[in-house]
């Protein structure tokens, strides 16, 4: 399955569930992105599931090799954004499920 393919699941999983909007319902940054409440949690980024989670969470993923800190371009690495690495083999939904609690928690 291609990483949009997966990301559309996803999206199909979120989607119905209440304060959860779809992509496609906003405009400007974060227009591909899953939010819940009006904050982004998951999103699909030039190929890669980006997902807002705990710092501490992020760093134990970039350091088991598992992706990167995500870039918005902007030159500097977001501490809390994380952009999974195709090869993972962390589940999506389990993933967006952690990014979901986070931001809810917020």
């Amino acid at each position: 399955m291609s990483p949009e393919e997966k990301f559309e699941g996803l999206v199909d999983e979120f989607t119905g569930r209440p304060g959860i909007t779809p992509p496609g319902a906003t405009r400007g940054f974060g227009r591909s992105a899953l939010r819940a409440h009006g904050r982004i949690f998951a999103m699909f980024v030039r190929g890669k599931l980006v997902l807002k989670l705990p710092k501490g969470r992020v760093d134990e993923l970039v350091a088991g090799g598992h992706g990167v800190r995500f870039d918005a371009n902007k030159g500097t690495p977001m501490k809390e954004w994380l952009a999974l690495n195709a090869a993972s083999p962390h589940p999506w939904a389990e993933l967006a499920e952690e990014a979901l609690e986070f931001v809810g928690r917020k």
